[in-house]
């Protein structure tokens, strides 16, 4: 519930805090950022199993591979705001509330989730390379949509200010941070699957 409020109040700041602008575009944008994306996927990896669980979306979500693959996403969320994002601002309010739900509430609640609840030992070294490519993927909208729009969801990603070839070394290095990320929850998975299956045995 929380993680839908969080989402819901920064949606409304965002539409308040830009009057000039149409609802359209600013829907757009919303949806461009890659930690609202992060936090949707976190919303919905908590609510539906506990609503629909034998529904193809609960599934989905609770799928060990999933969970683990939001629990990287949203952890790089997090460790991205506070150490690139939150020096470069001061929010106040409400947008104070909804910034430290958003970017340090939900990923320590989902990683803490996955940690304790996630049936662990089913996950493959490899598996960080495939959920890259969610990440990828964004990249390529974000650079698509901000050379059509001149909007660019953060400064590290914004071309027309630092240049494409910055801008990429930016995002390799975030790709690269997103891959050790994964990697250390492939690693905390496989150790605790062997601890489980020692548990069993005994």
């Amino acid at each position: 519930m929380a993680g839908w409020l969080a989402l819901a109040l920064q949606y409304e700041l965002m539409v308040v805090g830009n009057p000039q602008m149409g609802l359209g575009e600013l829907t757009l944008n919303f949806f461009s950022y890659f930690t609202i994306l992060s936090n949707i996927l976190v919303a919905l990896a908590l609510t539906v199993p506990a609503i629909a669980p034998n529904s193809k979306l609960g599934r989905w979500s609770l799928s060990e591979s999933v969970r683990a693959a939001v629990t990287m996403y949203i952890v790089v969320v997090g460790v991205v705001y506070h150490f690139l994002l939150a020096p470069t601002w001061n929010p106040q309010g409400w947008s104070l509330v909804a910034n430290n739900l958003l970017h340090y509430a939900m990923p320590i609640a989902f990683a803490v989730d996955w940690l304790v609840f996630t049936l662990k030992g089913r996950l493959r070294w490899v598996d960080p390379a495939r959920w890259l490519v969610v990440v990828l993927v964004y990249g390529g909208w974000t650079l698509l949509h901000g050379k059509l729009s001149g909007w660019w969801p953060y400064w590290f990603v914004d071309v027309d200010q630092l240049g494409l070839g910055k801008a990429m070394i930016y995002f390799a290095g975030l790709l690269v941070f997103f891959l050790i990320v994964g990697l250390v929850v492939v690693a905390i998975d496989r150790t605790f699957g062997r601890r489980d299956r020692r548990t069993i045995a005994a």
